[in-house]
């Protein structure tokens, strides 16, 4: 296929397990982009379903699309992490296997980096639960710093963009959870925002197993990220955990 290198090279990590009934669809997002200078990195964490057959079938459709089959299950920071590391693109985007952009969104996130000089952007974006019905929308705020999301985590990871020329490649931390939020931490340390598009570009899909559904669950490895990976003290940590607890809360009301 021929690739417009004017364009710069935009590279997307999506981590893959036991989604044979998914990835189709998100991998067929990325092919329907009206922004047409991409690879796509497939790391498979172990799946035991038809996942890899089914990335395979793409493959074999566009030589954009390469699978990293991993020999045992080591957690999504890992795996993405891997994907990470075999991209060539100026870009690092990302999107999970449950989740979908809509056509514009490359074109408008890239034109948006570029035309303010941005290092980390994001969107807005949809929420639809696995049966198919709409929860609502993710505002994306016109900025964050370091502080801002540690109290709240605006940014989705299936909108996040970072560039490489500005930030070199940044790597997610190991943890099971929230290693997301760790990678935005880890970057708004060494800039002063994040700025977002504020236009709807993307379905996050919310499924009843989900951490997100599960409130304890997400409490704990926030608790466990500010102590563990960001070393705050126990009573930064306690400010903004309370912060965290209360802006769950009010999400939901």
């Amino acid at each position: 296929m021929t690739i417009n290198r004017v364009e710069p090279l935009v590279s997307i990590i999506i981590p893959s397990f036991n989604c044979e009934s998914s990835v189709a669809r998100t991998i067929e997002s990325v092919l329907n982009q009206s922004y047409k200078n991409w690879e796509i990195f497939i790391a498979d964490d172990f799946s035991t379903d038809n996942t890899c057959k089914v990335i395979q079938n793409f493959i074999a459709r566009d030589d954009r699309i390469t699978l990293i089959k991993r020999s045992w299950n080591a957690g999504p920071a890992v795996t993405r992490n891997r994907a990470i590391s075999c991209a060539n693109g100026r870009y690092i985007a990302f999107l999970d296997a449950d989740d979908s952009w809509y056509k514009n969104k490359l074109e408008e996130q890239i034109k948006f980096m570029q035309k303010n000089d941005i290092a980390l952007s994001y969107t807005s974006y949809r929420r639809i639960h696995e049966d198919g019905r709409e929860l609502g929308f993710v505002n994306a705020p016109k900025s964050v710093t370091y502080y801002d999301i540690l109290k709240k985590n605006r940014i989705g990871c299936l909108t996040a963009c970072y560039d490489t020329e500005k930030l070199g490649k940044v790597y997610m931390p190991n943890i099971s959870k929230r290693q997301d939020l760790g990678l935005w931490l880890k970057i708004l340390k060494r800039i002063d925002k994040a700025y977002g598009l504020q236009e709807c570009l993307a379905d996050y899909n919310v499924g009843v197993s989900s951490v997100s559904s599960n409130k304890i669950v997400a409490a704990k490895y926030q608790w466990r990220l500010y102590r563990e990976i960001e070393k705050l003290p126990f009573r930064v940590s306690l400010y903004y955990f309370l912060h965290y607890v209360y802006n769950s809360i009010a999400s939901r009301i």
